[in-house]
């Protein structure tokens, strides 16, 4: 499920993953959260498919679609359809999504939830009830077959990254990051549960991660900018 705060424990085989889950999650679009450190997760407002806005990278070859708007309660099955979808331009984590089982807006029908700030990938399940956005750019459907050119740099800032079509994998260096403010992910999938998680860390200093061809996205949040070594 999602998280707020973002907190390095050290878990075990080295992944971080444990934070504290907010009691209100749907209240006032900061509830929820991701994983990890005590910034908000994921995204940024210039992110493009190649990462950076004047990375190395080209856009994705996929087209904006707008599936649905950023504002609003939608229920899976009639008024969105589930797959994964994308948002763009969020700034200051004003952005909140949640998946829920069910409609009783209780704690426990939340599946998973994020605070966005820029770019965020989600995929909404066949047993999904209820989307929920709030104060988000609208939504675009991704195609899972789109291909493009991936970059090899990366707003530090930029939030979540697909893996071969944003980003190119390979070892990469963040510098200048301080007081664990810089945050980075693995994940295997857009889901957004704990099991989601490859690897993650708050870093003070440089910060060294080598993503996978077979990781599926990548987030950064708070770091300085990161470059392929």
């Amino acid at each position: 499920m999602g998280m707020k705060a973002k907190v390095a424990l050290g878990a075990v085989v080295g992944i971080v993953v444990i934070g504290a889950v907010s009691a209100n999650a749907g209240g006032d679009g900061k509830g929820g959260g991701a994983k990890g450190s005590d910034k908000g997760s994921s995204a940024s407002a210039e992110h493009t498919s190649g990462g950076k806005k004047d990375s190395d990278g080209a856009q994705a070859a996929e087209e904006k679609k707008a599936a649905f708007g950023g504002d609003g309660e939608y229920r899976v099955g009639s008024d969105v359809q589930p797959g994964t979808y994308r948002t763009t331009g969020n700034t200051d984590d004003l952005c909140y999504w949640e998946r829920a089982k069910d409609a009783s807006g209780e704690l426990d029908s939340m599946l998973a939830n994020d605070n966005v700030s820029g770019t965020s990938y989600v995929t909404v399940k066949p047993t999904d009830k209820l989307f929920k956005s709030r104060g988000c750019a609208d939504w675009e459907a991704v195609d899972p077959k789109a291909k493009g050119t991936p970059g090899s740099s990366m707003d530090g800032d930029g939030g979540m990254y697909k893996v071969g079509t944003d980003i190119a994998p390979g070892t990469y260096r963040s510098t200048g990051n301080a007081d664990d403010s810089c945050y980075w992910e693995r994940t295997k999938d857009a889901d957004h549960g704990l099991d989601s998680i490859i690897a993650n860390n708050n870093v003070t200093g440089t910060a060294v991660v080598t993503v996978s061809p077979s990781d599926a996205y990548f987030k950064t949040n708070g770091c300085g900018d990161w470059k392929k070594a």
